[in-house]
């Protein structure tokens, strides 16, 4: 009986009617929002699960590295498991296996477990994130893509937020294994909801019955697997003075190269890049790529400078995230009823610009920066992300014939997560530098022949004198307070310098529009664009 209702739900063209398709909406959207918050919760726990495991900081890393290199291997590959597996049937399979993974997370009793069980992890829900966009635009019409995309961004532009406060505030209460127990309740509700709401797979015995493209499988997962591993590990390794980088640069070019000759030259290919001959998918990929490098490169220098410069600890790190997360899920909700109206290329622009803009408003950040002084510039950078996210995406997929919006939807999502992990690497290695950069020049101008200098340190050490300190520890101790203050100095000027760079690339990324549909007419575009 429930089959025939979800059969009657479904109108002549082939979309959801009724309340199946909310549904459905949310059903898609929980699993989506589960892997996106597990790319960033991870991250404030990294050094109880070090004291508790008793790894190094390079050891620890790879509970980071795996999950990511897994899950951007697995993203181009959903569709075609959608397909061979039925997309149903793959969506509930990847739900148990993060669910159950997430278990083993937490039970992990040494490294290799958890590292292995983080992979597992990350297999999984690399089919979450794609597989759940696709279904919302073979669900829904398009005239109410907007609203139902913004159910889904809200996941994915709020996740990376919400991971770190959520984070915070279980390692520090319960400790690190809950970041992983508590996927469990939801994750058994989202396969619940999947049994019961989304609809039944089609018929499979076409795909199943083509021959399964193992050379294009082992090509990809060669390719994606070094260029993550490489810029996971790049910044660590001190990049290409590392025979390990180089030997991955190399590797990653080769499987690249022989991952695209197998794919163009077979009948069926794992990974359907003929795709790409839309041309607003390929500009919008690229787009894509700019606004990951942004939203996560961004998101990931906040969260260090609040407890690196100011000392925040994990949860006042998490709230000073939060409201930016709120405003971002508040403007999604709004922007979903009139995205379809207005062309997506216009609010593109105005996100990129106000973006930009905020990136330079955080670029005036001083060592007296606090709470109040970050609170509008991370609210409107919220707001201004999903002017950006959401007609992104329809702008992008909206024009797609409904056949090619699976394969069209793995190379999207794709190309925003391995857009995140560049712009992190990049920003990473141009921090490093730039304060490296910044100490010298600060440093230069602190000579024992300065009398600024030696009124700053006379000062300091009568001070410190005055506290009851000896001349001689005081006149240490005077130095010591010096040299942090030069630290402080040089990490502030460093980060002001990567927030230009963001705010830069954002605005160098607008002729890219010029490519893209104006994502409110999907019937009517033609196969071409």
């Amino acid at each position: 009986m429930a089959t025939t209702n979800k059969q009657s739900s479904i109108n002549p063209t082939g979309y959801v009617q009724g309340y199946l398709k909310w549904a459905i909406a949310f059903t898609a959207s929980l699993g989506a929002i589960l892997e996106v918050i597990d790319t960033s919760i991870v991250n404030v726990a990294l050094t109880d699960i070090q004291a508790t495991l008793g790894a190094t900081v390079s050891e620890v890393g790879w509970v980071v590295t795996g999950y990511s290199i897994a899950n951007v291997v697995l993203i181009p590959l959903s569709a075609w498991l959608g397909d061979y597996f039925g997309r149903k049937t793959y969506f509930i399979f990847s739900l148990v296996g993060f669910t159950i993974a997430s278990v083993l997370c937490g039970l992990s009793l040494n490294l290799p477990m958890l590292v292995i069980s983080r992979i597992v992890q990350g297999l999984c829900g690399g089919g979450l994130l794609a597989k759940a966009q696709a279904i919302l635009f073979e669900t829904f019409p398009p005239a109410e893509q907007g609203l139902a995309q913004a159910v889904f961004g809200v996941g994915v532009i709020a996740g990376p937020a919400i991971g770190p406060t959520l984070g915070g505030f279980l390692v520090d209460g319960l400790g690190w294994r809950w970041i992983f127990f508590v996927n469990i309740p939801f994750g058994i509700l989202a396969v619940a909801m999947s049994f019961l709401f989304l609809p039944k797979d089609g018929d499979k015995t076409k795909a199943q019955n083509q021959a399964v493209d193992w050379w294009g499988i082992l090509f990809l997962i060669v390719a994606i697997g070094s260029v993550q591993t490489l810029l996971e590990e790049g910044e660590q390794d001190d990049w290409f003075s590392s025979s390990f980088i180089t030997t991955l640069l190399i590797t990653s070019i080769i499987g690249f190269g022989l991952f695209i000759w197998q794919e163009m030259t077979t009948a069926h290919p794992a990974v359907d890049l003929r795709v790409l001959r839309h041309r607003s998918l390929a500009a919008g990929s690229l787009l894509s790529a700019l606004v990951g490098m942004g939203l996560y490169g961004a998101l990931f220098a906040i969260p260090i400078f609040a407890q690196s410069v100011l000392h925040f600890t994990a949860t006042q790190t998490g709230l000073l995230l939060a409201p930016g997360a709120l405003a971002s899920a508040i403007v999604m909700v709004i922007l979903g009823k009139v995205s379809t109206k207005v062309d997506a290329r216009f609010l593109i622009a105005i996100g990129a610009v106000g973006t930009s803009g905020v990136m330079f408003q955080l670029a005036a950040i001083t060592p007296q920066s606090g709470t109040d002084d970050l609170f509008w510039p991370l609210v409107w950078r919220g707001a201004f992300t999903v002017l950006m996210f959401l007609p992104l995406s329809l702008a992008t997929l909206g024009g797609l014939p409904k056949q090619d919006i699976s394969a069209g939807s793995g190379f999207y999502n794709l190309t925003r997560q391995l857009g995140g992990s560049i712009g992190i690497a990049l920003l990473t290695t141009l921090l490093d530098r730039r304060q490296a950069f910044h100490r010298a020049v600060l440093l230069a101008k602190l000579t024992p022949y300065d009398p600024e200098t030696n009124q700053r340190l006379d000062a300091l050490g009568g001070f410190l004198q005055s506290q009851g300190m000896d001349t001689t520890t005081a006149q240490q101790q005077a130095l010591a307070l010096l040299s942090q203050t030069v630290n402080t100095q040089a990490a502030v000027l460093s980060y002001a310098d990567i927030f230009r760079v963001v705010g830069t690339a954002f605005l160098c990324s607008l002729p890219l529009l010029l490519f893209l549909g104006k994502g409110n007419a999907r019937a009517k575009a033609p196969v071409g664009h």
